[in-house]
């Protein structure tokens, strides 16, 4: 079993900039893949952010030069920088492993709050 915490959500002002931790229980050296999510009201858990074993990214259109993702495996923590933050980023965060050999778990998630 794999535990996922995440932190470092809170209340920003638009424009702003946070950054989110994920520590994993385990070590995250194989991890094919580490991915943030979020979920706002009454939307859809969508994907944020993905790294993967290679350090190859990618990011959903919406945050595309504002956002990055990293990951550092001597720590077992993945992060994702936030800059530049809309209202319209304002959602639950979610932290994501996934591997070949041991599937898929999430992270208990951290609300990310951009208002004035």
């Amino acid at each position: 079993q794999v535990q996922l915490v995440e932190s470092g959500g809170g209340l920003v002002q638009p424009g702003g900039s946070l950054t989110l931790s994920c520590a994993a229980s385990r070590s995250i050296v194989s991890v094919n893949r580490m991915a943030w999510y979020r979920q706002a009201p009454g939307k859809k858990r969508e994907l944020v952010a993905a790294i993967t074993s290679g350090d190859n990214t990618n990011y959903a259109d919406s945050v595309k030069g504002r956002f990055t993702i990293s990951r550092d495996n001597a720590k077992n923590m993945v992060y994702l920088q936030m800059n530049s933050l809309k209202p319209e980023d304002t959602a639950v965060y979610y932290c994501h492993q996934f591997s070949v050999r041991s599937g898929g778990y999430w992270g208990q998630g951290t609300q990310v709050t951009v208002s004035s």
